[in-house]
């Protein structure tokens, strides 16, 4: 109990630092004059005290944390935050449920895009930009952001930084202090966010949308202001826009960190995950475009080419916007694009999914084992622009992949055992887990997830929690030998 009560002074430093989140939808609202001040304030007040009173009562437990604690601190703070973030979608929309209120938190902070909601264009813009800041707070991380004050707690942020950054080769750091990684990080995600914002409403955007749609695609969080989502703004400009930097934020912001250091792109040609999400990216579109024009779908090569760039770049970064209901396009294009989001985003970005450096060690693996069955007697090492990766990062993506395999599988029965069509049970998990946001069929992209049952909802908003957390930090908590001496 010791070790657990460690944590509860920093979740509660953390409540307090989020509930100050709501001053920029307050700030809103009282610019705007929408009329939700008032309940965004008394959701701040609900937090904030919240927050205080864990702290008050177990700042005297405080000491370093260690693996355990790190990977509970992890789960607590994305599962509660979700929590305290459902209070102002219930107190601004009329009807909601508690059910789909968490529903949408999740989304929000997992940066997944998955909604519950319609009419959006009639909501009050605050609850709109408190949407898209869940969002941009999930992106990179809310826990990256508070190791840079853990130091002013007097504990140290290593191992939540372990826990909480995506992909398999964990052990790197940037620079010597990882609180000086965390501040990195965040600044090169917040300028990158400011250039969006800039260049929306320089395409014609208003300030307003510039706002909450750069936050949700830097983010790769897709959700949107508008029912029509990128369709609303029939713009080629926002669209070109809004797909260059989605491929931006898919690429390892700590690649971005070290070219924006280095005052060089050369971080960019040496990081053969970039050059692989890119390829990919290109050859997927082309594809597409290509296929969509053959089948008649699109006029001309142009208008194909055109709405596969936005929509396939889109659901393979897991962002989740859409201009047009790919989900009337015949159906090998968005079982493409749907499989694309699994694997696409580089470890490191704010996309979610298996992530490409594990899927590039995956196939190295799997031609490594073609090799070996050629020349049994031969020593085929896996490497990866040259350099080796070891056994235990190997045999780490093996378990990772399995784990979601099997989750995926899992999942979908017990979709399809409630009555879900295959078709949408499958996707709906694909989309979820993967955190990429609208699936097919029921759960397309002109569809939302309101259909759903709460069960079919709840497991879903596990599968979000789930994927954003990459499997093992959430699954590691329902072990018994997590919670033994």
């Amino acid at each position: 109990m010791n070790w657990f009560l460690s944590i509860a002074p920093l979740l509660g430093v953390i409540a307090m630092g989020m509930s100050l989140s709501h001053l920029v939808p307050i700030a809103c609202s009282l610019l705007l004059g929408d009329g939700t001040a008032r309940l965004f304030l008394l959701s701040l007040a609900v937090n904030f005290f919240a927050g205080l009173l864990v702290w008050v009562a177990t700042r005297r437990y405080r000491r370093e944390i260690g693996i355990r604690e790190g990977i509970l601190l992890v789960v607590l703070v994305w599962s509660g935050g979700a929590f305290f973030a459902t209070l102002p979608l219930l107190l601004v929309i009329p009807g909601l449920s508690f059910t789909d209120a968490f529903f949408e938190a999740v989304s929000g902070l997992t940066a997944t895009g998955a909604t519950v909601l319609t009419g959006l264009d009639d909501l009050p813009p605050s609850i709109n930009l408190w949407r898209g800041l869940l969002q941009w707070l999930g992106g990179m991380g809310v826990i990256v952001l508070a190791v840079a004050i853990l130091p002013l707690l007097g504990v140290g942020g290593r191992q939540l930084f372990k826990s909480e950054i995506p992909g398999p080769m964990k052990e790197e750091q940037l620079t010597p202090r990882i609180t000086e990684t965390a501040k990195g990080l965040w600044l090169v995600y917040a300028l990158l966010t400011l250039a969006c914002m800039l260049a929306y409403r320089a395409a014609g955007m208003s300030w307003f949308d510039a706002v909450m749609h750069s936050f949700t695609t830097m983010a790769l969080g897709g959700f949107s202001s508008h029912d029509a989502s990128f369709g609303y703004f029939n713009s080629p400009l926002i669209e070109g826009i809004a797909v260059s930097f989605m491929l931006i934020a898919g690429i390892n912001f700590a690649t971005h960190f070290m070219a924006w250091r280095g005052r060089s792109p050369s971080s960019y040609l040496r990081d053969p995950e970039a050059r692989v999400f890119l390829s990919m990216a290109v050859a997927s579109v082309l594809a597409v475009a290509a296929f969509l024009w053959t089948r008649g779908v699109y006029p001309d090569f142009a208008t194909a080419l055109r709405y596969a760039a936005f929509n396939v770049i889109s659901v393979g970064t897991t962002t989740g916007y859409s201009t047009t209901d790919y989900n009337l396009w015949p159906v090998f294009a968005p079982l493409w694009i749907l499989f694309l989001g699994t694997f696409l985003s580089s470890s490191g970005s704010t996309g979610g999914g298996v992530k490409m450096i594990r899927a590039m060690v995956l196939f190295r693996q799997v031609y490594r084992e073609f090799s070996r069955l050629a020349h049994p007697g031969a020593i085929v090492p896996l490497k990866i622009s040259g350099m080796p990766i070891s056994a235990q990062v190997i045999f780490a993506v093996l378990a990772f992949f399995f784990a979601w395999i099997a989750a995926l599988v899992t999942m979908t029965l017990v979709l399809a055992a409630t009555g879900l069509d295959a078709m949408t049970a499958f996707s709906a998990v694909v989309a979820t887990l993967s955190n990429i946001g609208p699936g097919l069929q029921e759960v397309g992209p002109a569809a939302s997830y309101a259909t759903l049952t709460d069960f079919q909802t709840w497991v879903l908003a596990f599968a979000m929690l789930l994927g954003r957390l990459e499997l093992f930090t959430l699954l590691i908590v329902f072990t018994p030998a997590f919670w033994r001496r």
